[in-house]
């Protein structure tokens, strides 16, 4: 070999070993890294094998009325978990029957776990029995990445059904947790009422916890190492405005009828009553669905689960004739003495029936005796005078045909027609007066919802302040402290207290001398309210009558809407009269309107006998 050759081999000799040592440091340094440097992490990390992650569930916020009282909180459940990677699927007629399920189910949940993830630990079954958990716990050792949670789920303790308002949990769906860095398979949200509106308030921060296992996945305590455990964090009560008790006798008003009541405070906006009839049990909604209840609610004609409070879109008949006037004394059109002659119909083009009295009427009588004649004629000047747009934007300001701001989901926001809304619901130039004059009794094209009329009847009431309606006065976060909501009031500057006190003495005379004498009229209270008759061509028309009481300084305004009920006198005017009595005194005394309205039976104005002794101008 010549002696190139040879330094040729001993340079790539020296290469090579250069090479080899150069790896074995850069190897010796990682493992220095990993095992040192990183020691606190990779240790932890390293326990997997024997350590296994738990998902603690945080205790969700709790609900109080407004006395503090409780009206829900939670109660224990047991829920199976699968952790997919670690479960053997020769196992599933093992579980299955040990679940009381079939093996069909149980692959449906396994394989939709896996879809999630495979290593991240799901729920497979919630509100486990004990004596299922039990058995579950015993065969641990044969079902290799099964696990248990104790997690909780609502609890009514009051007589309160209060479905709409309180609202009701279900299980997220895909989209939902897909989108959602908080939320995990199987996780319940709220789908509707408060549980919805706050959820991000109830819902707290989900913790994890680390267990110490077997090899047969069998917890052996809890981890001695939790620097990787994260606390849960309880999500925060909330404060209603609700009176429990006030909702309590509500509900038993509207047992066996169709329709919607409102309480509030005129002056704030609190609601003290919400109530939507027929409802729905909460408690059979609160843990495990119950399908069978859920399909039967869900194809029940009566349609339960509708929020008719704050969903339903009716004419509301005479109830509009008050701010009708108010408007009307704005726009200088009229003047509280201002009289128009009813002869029994007022004719333009066509006679559109009175049922008032025949002779003279000025605005306060008006309203008292519900005079179509004086409000369709104040309709008739409004529109001859090109002022469409500005009555439109002018009812606007009481809340009705905009969108509300309650703290329920899914509130109508109503129909108040102005010149572009007839273009496009008739064609432009297609519409005309005899389009408009029912406007000025609150029919036609217009439709409200009971949570807008109650609105619009607390301005009257409170003197000219636009309020918002809400059902949550305050958070109580899980230190105590309690975060009061800022309560949202403000003055509509056109409208002058030397014309409220016009309406609302029309008002105090509808229960004194007009249609309300029956069964709003009270010795120890002055209410004021007008009924309203919503037209109904598919049956009898709904009864509307909204309240307010006392009338010089106002506490409560009650609006009750009754479907296919007829007279709003006799059936929606007592129950609001009523629930002002509780309120007001504490108790009712006259028993024999509160039997009347537990029995009550709809009255047909075409087939009663008694049609004559009721004021049918509602």
């Amino acid at each position: 070999m010549s002696v190139g050759q040879t330094n040729r081999t001993k340079t790539s000799i020296k290469a090579l070993q250069f090479i080899i040592l150069s790896l074995t440091f850069i190897v010796l340094g990682r493992v220095f890294h990993l095992q040192i440097v990183e020691y606190d992490t990779y240790a932890a990390l390293g326990q997997e094998n024997s350590v296994r992650q738990e998902y603690v569930e945080p205790a969700r916020g709790l609900i109080y009325d407004r006395n503090a009282n409780l009206i829900v909180d939670n109660e224990p459940i047991f829920s199976i978990t699968i952790t997919p990677s670690l479960f053997d699927k020769k196992n599933i007629p093992l579980l299955s029957s040990i679940l009381g399920v079939s093996d069909s189910l149980l692959t449906a949940k396994i394989q939709e776990a896996q879809s999630y993830s495979w290593h991240r630990t799901s729920r497979l079954f919630t509100e486990i029995d004990f004596q299922t958990f039990s058995v579950i716990q015993e065969n641990l050792w044969q079902l290799p990445g099964i696990g248990h949670q104790i997690e909780s789920k609502r609890h009514y303790p009051t007589a309160m059904k209060a479905s709409h308002l309180l609202g009701y949990l279900r299980e997220a769906n895909e989209s939902e947790y897909r989108q959602s860095e908080k939320l995990r398979l199987g996780d319940k949200v709220g789908k509707s009422g408060l549980e919805m509106i706050y959820e991000d308030t109830l819902r707290g921060q989900t913790g994890i916890k680390y267990l110490r296992v077997n090899a047969l996945g069998q917890a052996l305590g809890d981890f001695e190492d939790n620097t990787l455990a994260q606390t849960p964090v309880q999500g925060a009560d909330i404060v209603t405005t609700i009176d429990s008790e006030l909702q309590i006798f509500a509900e038993e008003l509207m047992k066996g009828k169709r329709g919607a009541v409102i309480a509030m405070n005129p002056n704030t906006g609190a609601i003290l009553a919400l109530v939507s009839s027929p409802s729905y049990d909460l408690d059979r909604l609160a843990g495990r669905l119950d399908q069978n209840y859920w399909e039967t609610i869900n194809t029940d004609s009566t349609t339960p689960l509708y929020n008719r409070a704050i969903s339903s879109r009716q004419p509301p008949g005479s109830t509009f004739k008050p701010i009708m006037g108010l408007i009307g004394l704005h726009l200088g059109i009229i003047t509280p003495e201002t009289e128009v002659y009813n002869s029994g119909a007022y004719i333009r083009g066509r006679a559109y029936r009175d049922l008032a009295d025949i002779g003279e009427y000025d605005l306060e009588k008006a309203i008292t005796f519900s005079s179509n004649t004086y409000f369709l004629s104040l309709m008739d000047k409004i529109a001859m005078q090109g002022k469409l747009n500005e009555w439109s934007n002018l009812v606007k300001d009481f809340g009705l045909g905009v969108p509300n701001a309650i703290d329920l989901p899914n509130a109508n926001s109503g129909i108040i027609p102005d010149s572009t809304y007839l273009n496009n619901r008739l064609g432009k130039r297609k519409w005309g007066l005899g389009d408009l004059l029912n406007f000025g009794i609150g029919q036609g094209m217009i439709s409200v919802s009971p949570i807008q009329i109650a609105q619009m009847t607390s301005i009257l009431a409170n003197g000219g302040y636009k309020i918002k309606p809400h059902l949550v006065q305050g958070i109580l976060s899980p230190n105590g402290e309690l975060s009061r909501l800022n309560i949202e009031r403000e003055k509509i500057d056109w409208i002058k207290n030397e014309h409220l006190e016009v309406i609302k003495s029309g008002m105090r005379g509808v229960v004194q001398e007009g249609s309300g004498r029956w069964y709003a009229k009270h010795s120890e209270i002055e209410i004021a309210g007008k009924t309203g008759t919503a037209q109904n061509p598919h049956g009898l028309d709904h009864g509307w009558f909204t309240s307010f009481a006392p009338i010089d300084n106002p506490e409560i305004v009650v609006t009750a809407f009754v479907e296919n009920a007829g007279f709003a006198s006799i059936s929606a005017a007592p129950i609001a009269s009523l629930i002002i009595e509780k309120y007001l005194l504490g108790e009712i005394k006259r028993n024999w309107i509160y039997e009347y309205v537990l029995n009550f039976e709809p009255v047909d104005p075409d087939a009663s006998s008694d049609s004559d002794n009721i004021e049918l101008n509602e």
